[in-house]
């Protein structure tokens, strides 16, 4: 019985109600649950999703220190997150940059990807994959590489509505 998808993450932050503000303003989750019902801790679902819940907060504290996942312990990297094009990938681009918490952007050949920080530091990934009808055999050659993104390029190449591949730019299943 293979796994299908990832459902939600859970994140430990310091204060739930700034990161439920940035994650609301920069990637447009909407809060399902929290405050009086859960102190503490929010449940929070992307636009287009119908999970139950795709991420959530639990609030530790102000003193929490920094994740040393990556530095000085295992842990998680980043979570990743697709949009359905690119003009909504440039347009999550020009928020992250207004916040202030774009720290990259990644032309991974297959998958157009921009990186970010959440106000605990915690790394984040939105993308956009190509879908499978666009996948040449340059592209597909090429899909270890890491490029800097010009995303402009790319959506006039592919097309700024073109909508993405699903998972990893697979035909879907009939």
């Amino acid at each position: 019985m293979p796994i299908q998808r990832l459902n939600h993450a859970v994140l430990y932050v310091r204060d739930v109600a700034r990161s439920v503000a940035f994650y609301r303003e920069a990637l447009g989750f909407d809060v399902i649950e929290g405050g009086d019902a859960f102190p503490g801790a929010a449940f929070l679902r992307a636009g287009g999703s119908t999970n139950d819940h795709d991420l959530g907060l639990f609030q530790i504290g102000a003193e929490a220190g920094p994740s040393q996942a990556g530095r000085t312990t295992v842990g998680l990297y980043h979570l990743a997150w697709e949009v359905d094009t690119l003009a909504e990938l440039q347009r999550v681009e020009a928020k992250l940059v207004e916040l202030g918490a774009l720290v990259g952007a990644s032309d991974h050949s297959t998958t157009k990807a921009l990186y970010a920080k959440d106000p605990d530091g915690i790394e984040f990934e939105v993308s956009w994959l190509v879908p499978a009808a666009l996948l040449t055999d340059e592209i597909r050659a090429r899909r270890n590489e890491i490029r800097r993104l010009d995303l402009a390029a790319e959506a006039e190449r592919f097309g700024a509505d073109t909508h993405g591949g699903v998972g990893v730019s697979v035909p879907a299943r009939s």
